[in-house]
């Protein structure tokens, strides 16, 4: 009695821990995540600023998944680090990024 108690107590452990885990990048914080944008961070705050290419090769990676992608580039790291959500969101854009997801609602805003 005593094993099965403790096997069910695991299996309901591990559900809340994937039901209530996940922000959009996994196990990972997207506040965490948000430090391997800090190449972006200039073209994260003005529209005409170059985008550098570590920060389109980590836009890139991030980006495969969406739902991270815009967990991050909404994230209160990003935002204390001065990025501007409606330019940030236009990043993978910037980076010339023939997969990026197009049309992907992030917030208030849409991935161009």
């Amino acid at each position: 009695y005593i094993c099965a108690l403790g096997l069910l107590l695991v299996v309901c452990i591990s559900e809340v821990d994937r039901a209530y885990g996940d922000g959009g990048c996994g196990k990972a914080s997207p506040d965490i995540e948000a430090w391997k944008l800090a190449p972006c961070a200039m073209a994260a705050q003005d529209e005409h600023a170059a985008v550098s290419r570590n920060c389109c090769t980590q836009i890139k990676k991030i980006g495969q998944n969406p739902s991270c992608l815009c967990a991050v580039m909404l994230s209160n790291t990003a935002k204390s680090s001065g990025a501007k959500p409606e330019i940030a969101v236009t990043l993978p854009k910037r980076c010339n990024l023939a997969d990026r997801p197009i049309g992907y609602k992030c917030g208030a805003y849409i991935l161009p």
